[in-house]
This record gives C-alpha cells, sequence and structure tokens, in this order.
C-alpha cells in the first residue's frame, strides 16, 4: 500500500450533474461536439432514458424556447432540401445562426439516416454558425420521428436563432409538423394539377406559407395561381409565393413573410411550446403502441368490436372509443 492514493481522473470523479452543466456550458460556447452529444443523448430518449439525459434536460431547461422553429415539408421532388439550403444562406447573410433537423429515409440496413439531405446542404459547410443534423424517418408516417422532435430542445438550448425542420417527403401525411413548429412551410413543384386536390386535406390546411419552388420552370405560374385559388377557401389569408431555391430568387420574399410569424409564436410561454411538442410525442407512441397491439391480435376484445361493426350495431367511431376506453 502506498502512502499516498493516486488522484481519481476528474471524469470519473464528476457527478452527472456536473457532467451535463460542463456540456450545456461547452454547447452554448457552440462546441460542435459538444452540441453533437447533446443530439445524439436526446436521440436516445425514446428508447433509452436515463439519469444523464433526465440531468441534461434540467441542465437545458433555463435555455430553452428561444429559437424560431420553421417546419418545411410538402411532396417528394419539391426541392425541399435546395431550398433549405438556400435559406441557410440567406439567414446567415441576416447573422442569424441556425440549426437545422433533416428528416432522412431510414436505411433498411441499420435503420439509421441515409444523410441525402446533409449532401445537398452546401451553405453549412465550414459554417460554425450553422449545424446539420440528421435524423432517420423510421418509418414514421407523420413526417417527423420522435427522435426529430426530441433533438429540437438540444439545438435550442445550444442558442441556435433560427432551427429549420425539414420532413421526408411522403406527401398528404407529413402533418405532423404542424404540431411542433412554429412556422409551417409547404413547399411544391410545378406541374401538380390533380395533385393539388389531393393536398387540400393535408399539407395544404396546414400550412403558414405555400412555396411554389423551382419558379424557373415554364409551368410554374399556372402551378402559382392553382395553388392561391385552392388557399382561398380558406378562413385565414396564407400567402402563395414562388421561388427558385437553386438561384436564390424569391428566398428573401419567403424570410421576410415566415419572420413575423415566428416572432409572434415566440412570445407564447417556453413551457407552453414544448408541452405542445411532448404531447405530440406521447399520442404518437400511444397509437404506435396501439397499432402493434391489435396487429399482433394481442387485444382480444377487437374481433367481438369488428363484428358489431359488420354488423352495424356500432360505428366506426363507436368501435374504436370502446377500443380505447377498453369497454
Amino acid at each position: 500500500m502506498t502512502s499516498e492514493a493516486e488522484p481519481i481522473p476528474a471524469a470519473v470523479n464528476a457527478t452527472p450533474a456536473a457532467d451535463v452543466d460542463a456540456l450545456v456550458a461547452r454547447m452554448r460556447a457552440g462546441e460542435r461536439r459538444a452540441i453533437a452529444e447533446a443530439a445524439t443523448e436526446c436521440e436516445r430518449a425514446g428508447v433509452r432514458p436515463s439519469a444523464r439525459l433526465a440531468a441534461l434536460m434540467r441542465a437545458m431547461r433555463p435555455h430553452l424556447g428561444r429559437a424560431q422553429l420553421i417546419g418545411i415539408t410538402g411532396p417528394p421532388g419539391a426541392g425541399k432540401s435546395t431550398l433549405v439550403n438556400a435559406l441557410i444562406a440567406h439567414l446567415r447573410s441576416l447573422g442569424l445562426s441556425v440549426g437545422v433537423i433533416a428528416v432522412d429515409p431510414s436505411s433498411p440496413v441499420s435503420g439509421g439516416a441515409i444523410l441525402g439531405d446533409r449532401v445537398r446542404m452546401t451553405a453549412a459547410l465550414d459554417d460554425d454558425s450553422v449545424f446539420v443534423r440528421s435524423v432517420a424517418s423510421r418509418g414514421a408516417l407523420g413526417g417527423l420521428s420522435p427522435a426529430a422532435v426530441r433533438v429540437v430542445d438540444a439545438l435550442d438550448a445550444a442558442g441556435f436563432d433560427v432551427i429549420l425542420i425539414e420532413t421526408v417527403g411522403t406527401g398528404q401525411s407529413e402533418i405532423d409538423i404542424a404540431e411542433v413548429a412554429d412556422v409551417r412551410i409547404v413547399v411544391n413543384a410545378p406541374g401538380l394539377g390533380d395533385d393539388i386536390q389531393a393536398m387540400k386535406s393535408g399539407l395544404l390546411e396546414i400550412a403558414d406559407i405555400l412555396i411554389v419552388n423551382k419558379g424557373d420552370r415554364p409551368d410554374a405560374d399556372a402551378t402559382l395561381a392553382q395553388l392561391r385559388s385552392a388557399a382561398a377557401i380558406r378562413a385565414s389569408r396564407v400567402p402563395v409565393l414562388k421561388c427558385t431555391a437553386t438561384t436564390g430568387d424569391g428566398i428573401k420574399a419567403l424570410w421576410d413573410a415566415a419572420a413575423p410569424l415566428a416572432e409572434a409564436a415566440l412570445k407564447e410561454a417556453p413551457e407552453l411550446r414544448r408541452r405542445r411538442r411532448a404531447r405530440t410525442l406521447i399520442a404518437r407512441a400511444a397509437a404506435e403502441m396501439l397499432a402493434r397491439r391489435v396487429r399482433s391480435g394481442e387485444i382480444d376484445r377487437l374481433g367481438p368490436l369488428a363484428d358489431d361493426l359488420l354488423e352495424g350495431r356500432l360505428s366506426l367511431d363507436e368501435a374504436a372509443q370502446r377500443l380505447l376506453e377498453g369497454t
């Protein structure tokens, strides 16, 4: 036995609270590795909650609710990633820092994000005031995975002025963004035609701003007119704008329309905004859990309910209500 014990490394001796306090301080200082570490911890929340995650959320809490959260969604091929890239460049020209959550399709092998969006976002290269995080959709039908929603907190706590969430393009089902973002931008491309009618019960209704991207195409003005006609049936007037993301044309007008809406949303208490996002996560998890139990046959009362529905004794809504209530 030696007369003097060897010093214990600081990392081992540190309490979880001290550990996450240091991590948040590094995030606030703009250290990219720290931001990535916190984002990874938040991604794991739904799979493996931990004491460290709880401590991290407590440490981040005083810094949450300050970012403007902009959702960008729309049908496949509308040029969402290119538009995000152009919007990043414009926001940086205004001196605003930008966090990006790019929801990519999941790899069929690993389940992880394919990272296609990150490849296209060249405006984020070599800029310490821009941070892009690719998150796998993991088959989320609403366009957002729970992990993507949780990563919002990490980028918010890191102090980014604007957080852009680009959802994977799946069309009408992509309405979860309405419950998460402060401003919803729906991106369209020329030549939609009858697809606009299919959008009316989904994406069209959630839009705060409608964009026709690829505005240099010959049929862009016709699509613009179609969207304006479709938007006119809404009670509130929605800006319908044209842009060409590859050249940056129209991007300033887009942000000029989005900024006042985002600033108005910030007047709501931060806890209320975050609680709304949490409710979305809980509702999604409950729906997916119920669907799994129904498919597996675990819920044995589904058979009688199905018979009652088929024989006209119950409506679909009544059958669903009884399933939820366990009666």
